[in-house]
């Protein structure tokens, strides 16, 4: 079975999509939008290998609902991402997956059928800097769209969710952060922080 290359997992997060969550963010991008948030994604020489069946057995095992696909980009590895995907169903997991390519492009690939028709919502479109999203939660330009495949998140509303950060603080220190805010919702956390750094447009 083919392993997933990704940056990193965070289970039982509630910043990366409808209800609580498995994150999975994949390395590697060859989309590489300018003015990304996540760069160190771009290659695929970063990150790790992962066996999409126990990504699924420890997402179950962490009582989540679904699992979302950031990146780096899903679709370039979308045969295994599909295999994931398609075990994540069969769990009984909803599937959100974020892709810097659009639906029509993808469509016409047959290596991306598979995690197409296992995705329940997706969302698409290449971030572009200079068409900054104000009112919808999760995504950062005006051009990416949310497509509904299956009724599961028929509710889920992007204009009237707010976004979120998520912080989590480990015994050893070290501090891993999930979620999306604009800059002005980031530079007044940075207020609230206490420090004077400058803050960009950030997600996941």
């Amino acid at each position: 079975m083919a392993v997933i290359r990704v940056s990193r997992i965070l289970h039982a997060t509630t910043a990366e999509g409808p209800g609580l969550r498995t994150a999975v963010w994949f390395q590697g991008c060859s989309i590489r939008c300018k003015g990304c948030i996540n760069p160190h994604l771009f290659s695929e020489l970063g990150g790790f290998d992962m066996d999409p069946e126990k990504v699924v057995r420890e997402a179950v095992g962490h009582r989540v609902e679904g699992l979302t696909f950031l990146g780096g980009e899903p679709f370039d590895q979308a045969p295994a991402a599909g295999n994931l995907a398609r075990l994540a169903q069969q769990a009984g997991l909803g599937v959100v997956c974020f892709s810097g390519y659009l639906h029509e492009d993808l469509a016409s690939r047959p290596d991306a059928d598979e995690l197409l028709n296992c995705t329940d919502l997706l969302v698409d479109g290449p971030y572009r800097a200079d068409e900054p999203e104000a009112n919808r939660a999760l995504v950062g330009s005006t051009n990416q769209r949310f497509i509904h495949f299956t009724s599961r998140y028929a509710d889920f509303d992007p204009v009237h969710t707010p976004n979120r950060l998520e912080m989590r603080i480990a015994p050893d220190g070290s501090v891993e952060m999930a979620g999306f805010l604009q800059r002005r919702e980031l530079q007044d956390l940075s207020a609230r922080l206490g420090t004077s750094r400058a803050w960009r447009r950030n997600t996941g």
